[in-house]
């Protein structure tokens, strides 16, 4: 039931900050002002130099059974390539898995071990091959459009899709309109932080998406 839980608390709370930084404190720095500002699934790439010791720190300090907002977060880990570092990842403390790509070594020890894990996808054929080996969530990336959606529905309606990458506070509506069950929100999340020095404006625009999700989602 942990699994079946984990993800429909993560399509309930909608946005998944996607981060990348110069090292592990940065990235700490940046998900505890996105929790901050509101968005509560936190994805750590494994680009990020020490990303483990990131998700260790983070899953320490806030759980998902929670229930004071504040000390409540989902913390995963991105940009995983292989069933090593999925399963190294997961024993750092990381409660949902996700790739750029649909690696299905990857995917079935994340099913052994009852974790979400939402590979990167682009195809029809991807997609389906994602369902058959038990993807409930798939990563659409990248993501250039929400008429990809509506395309990919057409065929395969049964399809739970993620986009990530090409989401904006000005698109993300059409995203959700399209039938996105969830958006992952990458740069555009940090970058203005990162340049004036400030990582307090993550805080900022995480509160924008997440007025604009729940906008979307009325």
């Amino acid at each position: 039931m942990k699994k079946l839980n984990m993800i429909k608390s993560i399509v309930e709370h909608g946005v998944v900050a996607v981060l990348r930084g110069k090292d592990a404190n940065e990235v700490v720095e940046m998900a505890e002002q996105a929790i901050a500002g509101g968005i509560k699934v936190i994805e750590v790439t494994m680009t990020v130099p020490s990303a483990l010791t990131a998700i260790e720190k983070l899953a320490s300090k806030y759980s998902s059974s929670a229930t004071e907002a504040d000390k409540f977060a989902i913390i995963g880990v991105g940009t995983v390539l292989d069933p090593e570092t999925a399963r190294t990842a997961i024993l750092s403390g990381s409660e949902f898995v996700v790739g750029p790509s649909l690696n299905p070594a990857t995917v079935a020890l994340c099913n052994r071990y009852r974790i979400p894990v939402m590979p990167g996808v682009m195809t029809i054929k991807e997609i389906q091959e994602a369902l058959e080996l038990g993807v409930d969530i798939v990563k659409l990336f990248p993501s250039t459009s929400p008429s990809m959606i509506k395309a990919i529905k057409g065929p395969l309606p049964q399809a739970n899709i993620m986009p990530t990458g090409g989401v904006t506070l000005d698109n993300l509506g059409e995203w959700i309109s399209a039938g996105a069950v969830a958006v992952g929100i990458g740069s555009d999340l940090t970058a203005e932080a990162v340049k004036k020095g400030d990582l307090s404006l993550v805080a900022n625009r995480a509160a924008q998406y997440i007025q604009a999700f729940k906008a979307a989602k009325k």
